[in-house]
């Protein structure tokens, strides 16, 4: 074994590590970590693939493993990916009609406790003028920097918060019923409640910003696959038109995210049309999609699109989608959960220990 082929088996083993640790169900932090950057370990992937077909003589056996290896490893890498490119079939249609009554629209924007410039993000808000607007990490100095706003936004749900988990939505349609939780943590808000409509229709939504694995911040993914999974279980289409978002701190291609869809019958409109990755803003190499909005199937999607940067670390997220109840019969929900997973998921709720399961 020659000194190029000692290098390649090396890193090609290594690759092979994340494809390993996303089979298991193991949560600690650095396992549930290659969950996230599955677009760049495939590149990587495919980079040992080639180098190996350069300098392997294919004259051992091993050759033969390490590269098959690796193009399994790319495939299940691959498959995990593909619903999120513009090849794959889009589960949520396009709306093509004009009822400005049935329409809403939503940003949402984790702006960074620590980021000035409000000056930024209000910007965005005067440009695309979301019916809501969601802010993640937002504390009391943010709160009074967009009180600017709250003439136009007359329905506000304020919790400020100096530990970056603060949490603040404004809204030009009517907000009932709002209820302030603390799922996991009672370090962890989130709000629940409804949003009316033009038309009339009443919509429930949960917002939702659970803390994510890592080494400063959470051991292991327990806590956030617990809130994610308790508000994916506790949830009813068949009695209510809903709306999921927030800042998830999960990517939509894993575990956790697709149980979630199977456990809530949630639509995720990115899928067939983009990652939509929006953190993080300084790593163009190193991004992924940590800000969500999932629905019920009758709604259908007039727009989404990535906002520019506000000088937080993520980037701003626009959607606007338009009520249409004979949606849920020509839009698919996904599988249903089956017996398994849903009694991991109610394990990993349990294991979360959470405080308040009435949603």
């Amino acid at each position: 074994m020659n000194i190029p082929e000692i290098i390649i088996t090396f890193f090609s083993l290594l690759m092979l590590i994340p494809t390993l640790a996303s089979l298991t169900k193991f949560d600690q932090w650095w396992i549930r970590g290659f969950d996230f950057p599955r677009l760049q370990i495939s590149f990587l992937i495919l980079l040992m693939i080639s180098l190996s077909l350069i300098f392997y003589t294919f004259g051992a056996v091993y050759h033969y493993i390490i590269v098959i290896l690796l193009l399994s490893s790319f495939i299940y890498q691959a498959v995990k990916i593909f619903p999120y490119t513009i090849l794959s079939k889009k589960v949520v249609l396009k709306f093509k009609g004009s009822d400005p009554r049935g329409v809403i629209s939503i940003l949402i924007s984790n702006v960074l406790t620590t980021n000035k410039r409000s000056d930024k993000l209000l910007d965005l808000v005067q440009a695309n003028k979301p019916d809501i607007l969601l802010t993640l990490e937002s504390d009391q100095r943010w709160e009074n920097e967009l009180s600017v706003i709250e003439d136009e936004y007359i329905y506000t749900v304020k919790i400020p918060m100096d530990n970056f988990y603060g949490m603040h939505l404004y809204s030009k349609l009517k907000l009932e019923h709002i209820e302030i939780k603390y799922l996991i943590s009672d370090e962890i808000p989130s709000i629940h409640g409804y949003v009316r409509l033009r038309n009339g229709e009443r919509i429930k939504f949960h917002c939702l910003h659970p803390k994510p694995p890592s080494p400063s911040e959470d051991d292991t993914s327990t806590n956030r696959d617990a809130e994610l999974l308790l508000v994916g279980r506790e949830i009813n289409t068949e009695k209510d038109s809903i709306l999921v978002f927030g800042d998830l701190n999960d990517v939509a291609w894993s575990r956790t995210t697709k149980l979630f869809q199977k456990l809530s019958g949630l639509l995720d409109p990115r899928i067939g049309r983009g990652f939509y990755n929006t953190f993080h803003v300084d790593y163009a190499l190193l991004r992924w999609p940590l800000d969500h909005v999932f629905h019920t199937k009758d709604f259908t999607l007039i727009e989404i699109k990535r906002l520019k940067s506000i000088n937080s670390d993520h980037f701003p997220m626009y959607i606007k989608l338009n009520y249409e109840p004979k949606g849920r019969s020509f839009q698919e929900e996904p599988e249903k959960a089956d017996g398994d997973e849903k009694e991991w998921a109610n394990e990993k709720i349990e294991n979360g220990s959470p405080q308040e399961t009435d949603l």
